[in-house]
């Protein structure tokens, strides 16, 4: 069974390495890896890179012992700039990072496979489908920033990437392991244990297969004019003020959230009409190739996720986490959807069932 290595929650601190502390890391940091190397093998530093418990030491013995999320820019960072010179001898090469580095991760990994041999092209895919599920597929309220993607020359890879929540002041390190991974959608999460986080969206579960494969049948049967008109009727129904009559005249009326960072509800709702007709036209073949899909992110996948519910009554199983119809108060075991409701969130679909209510979470 596919499953992702780990993840790890970190307070969000500011501030920089100093440049004598990041220069130390990246020597002591390249010979550890190659120690490991040549006493238990390549495939070794991968899994223990995929183990966020040991990755946390392996920072703090670096010289990076502050509990923050700054170690993993660090500790990947480190790895890039001391592991460059030895990825001949050690076979390794480390790609992405932070912001705008980690951007260049499919371009950097295509490079690698000319040089090497290996599937490039296969890399790229996983590494922004990677990143796609855990931004986009699993909507945990925590944006991804860092997307490190390390790579042996026989095509065997660990992630390491991390997103924040600007709200909380919290960091999420996401691990992914290549070895035995089949899949990346049907529960790939293997240890996600965290305090609450509000309303969720899971689609990388195996009970939302319906809820993707309805996703998949809306861009062609309905198009993007009635996924969009139907979205924002949704929208509408749960923004609408009550207590207002919406007979009389409405006078200009600015309301300011109270957040200050732009999330995805913040989104022009119309915009999501170009994106939507970019994917029916592109007509994706599966959920993954979908994800991969220029300009779908977090906010599509939502909308589609909502009107996927109202018209096939196939809901994000993240509902039903407790079993009850509300977000998970606490996401563990497999999957952030839980287990609580497997029964009910998978007879939703069935034959005479009453379609649910759009999901609040999914906004």
């Amino acid at each position: 069974m596919p499953q992702r290595a780990g993840s790890a929650d970190l307070p969000l601190h500011g501030g920089q390495v100093p440049r004598w502390l990041s220069l130390r890391m990246s020597r002591l940091g390249a010979v550890m890896a190659e120690a490991i190397v040549h006493h238990y093998g390549r495939d070794e530093l991968l899994r223990r890179l995929a183990n966020p418990f040991w990755f946390q030491s392996f920072g703090a013995v670096m010289g990076m012992d502050w509990h923050s999320s700054g170690i993993t820019t660090s500790v990947i960072g480190a790895l890039k700039r001391g592991l460059a010179p030895l990825e001949q001898e050690l076979g390794l090469h480390v790609c992405g990072g932070r912001g705008r580095h980690s951007r260049q991760t499919p371009q950097e990994l295509v490079a690698i496979g000319a040089r090497t041999g290996v599937d490039g092209e296969a890399l790229a895919r996983a590494s922004r489908l990677v990143a796609k599920v855990d931004s986009a597929a699993v909507q945990d309220g925590f944006d991804l920033y860092l997307h490190g993607f390390i790579v042996a020359n026989d095509g065997k890879w660990v992630v390491v990437q991390q997103g924040m929540n600007g709200g909380r002041r919290q960091a999420r390190r996401y691990h992914w392991l290549s070895e035995g991974l089949t899949g990346f959608l049907d529960d790939p999460h293997a240890a996600i244990d965290g305090v609450a986080r509000g309303n969720i969206v899971n689609l990388a579960d195996r009970r939302a297969e319906a809820s993707r494969n309805a996703q998949l049948d809306l861009l062609s049967s309905l198009g993007p004019d009635k996924i969009a008109r139907e979205f924002a009727r949704l929208d509408d129904a749960e923004e609408t003020p009550a207590g207002r009559d919406a007979a009389q005249p409405l006078l200009p009326h600015l309301v300011m959230p109270t957040h200050h960072d732009v999330r995805a509800s913040d989104v022009i709702a119309r915009r999501l009409h170009g994106t939507l007709a970019a994917a029916a036209e592109r007509g994706p073949k599966d959920f993954p190739d979908l994800l991969l899909t220029p300009g779908v992110g977090a906010r599509t996948v939502a909308a589609l996720a909502m009107v996927a519910e109202v018209v096939h009554g196939a809901p994000c199983p993240a509902r039903y986490a407790r079993g009850v119809e509300s977000g998970p108060d606490r996401a563990r075991g497999r999957g952030l959807a839980g287990r609580g409701g497997a029964g009910r969130a998978g007879g939703r679909g069935d034959g005479g069932s009453t379609v649910a209510a759009p999901p609040r979470h999914a906004r």
